[in-house]
Parts: structure tokens; C-alpha cells; sequence
């Protein structure tokens, strides 16, 4: 779908957004520490874009929620059947999957770039839709938020879970094309995008991001 498509919708649809980031936090994105890496040139780059939109957005006002992935043991994470099987696969690029942001560990931490007083946080994601078991839909509900601007990694899974959990609540769903990227490679990242944009919502660019929240006011929420 076009970008400028997007960004009419956008317009149409969406009269009180907000932005929800989703694991960027240091256990993807940081090189020294990450568990469930993305490639530290593509980490870099992914983290430079998101936060110059990011800064962007906060100047117009937009509210931000960051939703970060956290398990208290081993167990938990485990307890999901794939998962295990992953993490003894051969060659699985989630090999290390029960050692991920676990309590304590700093893989939980916000890339620093991308954080700024205000923004809200949801620290107990423990699954791919980051609906589940948090208060996510509580937040964007009482504040009456319509349209969703989502970004960070992975489009194949975090990002595309939670774009479907969102959609089939009716929120208006818009994926920052600029804004996500895969540790599973280009081309899932892009099957990924294209199953989000053929049924799940819309990618949209950073450029016509901003300009669809300047023509609806952003910041009206709170």
C-alpha cells in the first residue's frame, strides 16, 4: 500500500493517537549485551531512525508506551512448548531464548536514545502480542486512543501479534515502515510486512507519520 494512502486514513480515521514502541530495549539492540540480537549495523540504524521520529513526536505531543518484554525465570518462558523446541534446535536463532530478559539482567533496559520523561511503560510483556497479560489495552482505552503507531522488532512476531491483537479490537492500526526491522532477517521481515498490510493495518513512512499527526492535532489525549 502506498505511504500517502496510509496517511489519508490516517487523517480519516485516527483523532487521538498514540505511539507504542515495542522492545527496544537493550536485550535486542545493544551488541554488549543482547541475548536475542538483531545485527549490531542494523541495530544501530533501526535505533538512530526510531529515535529521531521518536523526538519528533514529542514535540507534538503524542504519547508514547513502551512495551518491554521481562520474565521473572526461566519457567516462564519456557512453559511456551515452541519456544523450548527452539531453544534446543540446532542453529535456532533463539537458541539463547531462555536467558532472555530475565529479571535483573540488563537486557531490560530501554535503549537509552529512545526514552524521555512522560513516556509510559509496560513492563510486563512475556509473549509475542503484547496485549496479553498487561495492561496495554487498559491505558489506550482510558485515555480514549483510536489509532496506534507502532514500531520495533520484531515484524515477524512481536510486531505482527500485536498489530493482529490490536486490529481485531478495532483500533486503527499503522506500522512505521522505518520503524521495524527483524533479528530473522530481510525476508521475513518483509513476508511480515506484507501480511500486515494486505489484513492487519497500514505501513506507513516516518515523513507522512508526522505530517498526518500535525493535520489531526496531536496531543489531544491525556
Amino acid at each position: 500500500m502506498r505511504s500517502n494512502d496510509a496517511r489519508e486514513a490516517f487523517s480519516r480515521l485516527v483523532r487521538n493517537p498514540a505511539i507504542v514502541t515495542i522492545d527496544l530495549h537493550r536485550g535486542h539492540l545493544d551488541p554488549e549485551v543482547a541475548t536475542l540480537p538483531l545485527p549490531a549495523d542494523r541495530s544501530a540504524a533501526l535505533v538512530e531512525r526510531c529515535r529521531v521520529f521518536l523526538d519528533a513526536a514529542r514535540e507534538l505531543d503524542v504519547p508514547i508506551v513502551h512495551v518491554i518484554t521481562a520474565y521473572r525465570d526461566r519457567a516462564e518462558i519456557l512453559s511456551n512448548p515452541y519456544w523450548a523446541f527452539q531453544a534446543q534446535r540446532p542453529g535456532s536463532k533463539r537458541t539463547n531464548i531462555a536467558e532472555h530478559n530475565l529479571e535483573g539482567l540488563p537486557g531490560l533496559e530501554m535503549m537509552p536514545q529512545l526514552v524521555a520523561d512522560g513516556d509510559v511503560y509496560v513492563t510486563t510483556k512475556k509473549r509475542y502480542d503484547c496485549f496479553i497479560g498487561t495492561d496495554l489495552e487498559f491505558i489506550l482505552r482510558s485515555r480514549g486512543h483510536d489509532g496506534l503507531i507502532v514500531l520495533g522488532v520484531n515484524t515477524n512476531s512481536c510486531i505482527l501479534a500485536t498489530a493482529v491483537a490490536a486490529a481485531v479490537r478495532d483500533f486503527a492500526v499503522f506500522v512505521l515502515d522505518e520503524g521495524v526491522d527483524s533479528m530473522m532477517g530481510a525476508e521475513l521481515d518483509d513476508a511480515a510486512r506484507r501480511v500486515l498490510d494486505a489484513s492487519f493495518g497500514w505501513l506507513i513512512g516516518a515523513d507522512d507519520t508526522l505530517e498526518a499527526l500535525r493535520a489531526v492535532g496531536a496531543g489531544v489525549a491525556s
